[in-house]
């Protein structure tokens, strides 16, 4: 039986964010949040609401005095959301990483638009890669600023 996991996001402050597919360039951002959004079995709603709001309100910007205090919402930074359901990857056995606790697609699918239209409602603008297509993802890492959120952790 699997292991029922979380939605997890690798969440990186970035200068620049675009995703590009088959030379199309289909999300851009400027200064702004890149999230790399993996559904795992068993996830649901409540998951994305918890990235949703902890991405939005995330102090990861720099104040006046450079202390990170600041959140997307405050800069009125955008976010490039892609799904990567390798973050599900499983490589304790052998060389090849296993993915058997990645959502299903539809599941996955259902989940990455509930959390992109949860950011929305909060106030951001975002933009999005194209789901299950092969993606070049282009991330000028801000500082560099990359926190893993996991929505299971929750203490």
């Amino acid at each position: 039986m699997a292991r029922f996991d979380s939605m997890r996001a690798v969440i990186q402050r970035a200068s620049y964010g675009r995703v590009t597919v088959g030379g199309e360039v289909v999300g851009e951002i400027e200064r702004g949040l890149v999230v790399l959004v993996g559904v795992g079995q068993g996830d649901g709603p409540g998951d994305a609401e918890y990235l949703a709001e902890k991405t939005a309100h995330l102090r990861i910007f720099p104040d006046d005095e450079g202390k990170m205090n600041l959140s997307a919402l405050d800069v009125g930074a955008g976010v490039l959301a892609v799904s990567q359901f390798t973050l599900y990857g499983d490589c304790r056995k052998g060389r090849r990483p296993g993915f058997s606790e990645a959502a299903s697609p539809d599941a996955a699918f259902a989940l990455f638009c509930d959390y992109i239209s949860r950011l929305r409602r909060l106030g951001l603008k975002v933009e999005t890669g194209r789901f299950g297509a092969s993606m070049l993802v282009e991330i000028h890492n801000d500082g560099p600023v990359t926190i893993l959120l996991d929505s299971k952790r929750l203490f």
